[in-house]
């Protein structure tokens, strides 16, 4: 078992925060995201947001460490994924018009349309759906993705409704892939891909890798657009973790096998398997999604 489990999905990511209030009512407002469950653990407080009962981000306040830095290891944008485009399109209008929102631009990847936003802290946010996989290409065994222009108020004229926008917290969302910044694209296969088990889905874009399980177009993906030659992270606000889920404790055994192969250190606490990149970036890889109270467990 070289590679995840074709059902591995991504679970809620967990930012470090300056200022809990504002970031919190940012993805609130922004984002249409729920407050669903907070713990305080010594300093720090934990709060978890999502849709329904799904969790899509864990903030923890910690106002003491300094803030993101553009040019170090971590996030370049957590992708939040919605059902259809008129989901997409009224949570792209909510951010939009919010007042601490900074919109990053939009396109149309042929196998996905996203919007990209930035958050009061500097963390990168894509709101994405995706076309039906009946749509996608392939060119040499990998999938096709490309970057085009995509008019973001035509997208709202067509797609934005009244009715969507008033409701627009009750429909589906949730983590659809993480895109990090690393220090070298290969050190950066060897780990999740060869390691983790996630599988190279697309290579020639220049600086950047992309990987997933069970042919998705992309979970996670890795560039050094910003980052090249960035060593260990420091202690900073932004990326606390990247949460993925697969189905069984199996998969875990598995994974475990394959870090231990490879001589890379690792927790087990018998829900989930906790590692860290060649740059200090925390992955928790645990059986069965990850409800509010696991992320504050």
């Amino acid at each position: 078992m070289d590679t995840l489990n074709p059902a591995t999905t991504m679970d809620a990511v967990t930012l470090r925060v300056g200022d809990l209030e504002t970031m919190s009512s940012y993805y609130a407002g922004a984002l249409a995201l729920t407050p669903l469950e907070e713990r305080t653990q010594g300093r720090e407080v934990h709060r978890v947001l999502g849709r329904g009962t799904v969790p899509m981000v864990k903030l923890v306040h910690t106002p003491d460490l300094p803030g993101v830095d553009p040019r170090q290891a971590g996030l370049y944008h957590t992708a939040f994924l919605f059902d259809d485009e008129a989901s997409l399109a009224a949570t792209v209008y909510r951010a939009a018009q919010n007042p601490t929102s900074r919109f990053a631009g939009s396109s149309d990847h042929f196998v996905s349309e996203a919007f990209y936003f930035t958050d009061p802290e500097g963390n990168g946010i894509e709101l994405y759906r995706d076309r039906s996989r009946s749509q996608w290409k392939y060119d040499d065994g990998e999938i096709f993705m490309t970057t085009q222009y995509l008019d973001p108020r035509a997208y709202l004229q067509q797609h934005l409704t009244q009715e969507t926008l008033d409701a627009a917290a009750q429909h589906a969302g949730r983590v659809g892939h993480v895109h990090l910044q690393v220090g070298d694209v290969a050190a950066a296969r060897t780990f999740y891909v060869d390691a983790l088990g996630f599988e190279s889905t697309a290579t020639g874009v220049p600086g950047a890798l992309f990987a997933s399980a069970g042919g998705y177009h992309h979970h996670i993906a890795m560039n050094t657009w910003h980052s090249a030659g960035a060593g260990p992270r420091a202690a900073s606000l932004g990326l606390g973790d990247v949460a993925v889920s697969v189905p069984t404790r199996e998969d875990l055994d598995a994974l475990a096998e394959r870090l231990s192969s490879r001589g890379i250190p690792f927790s087990d606490d018998g829900r989930a398997v906790r590692v860290s990149d060649p740059w200090g970036t925390q992955v928790t890889v645990a059986a069965t999604a990850a409800t509010a109270d696991d992320l504050l467990g």
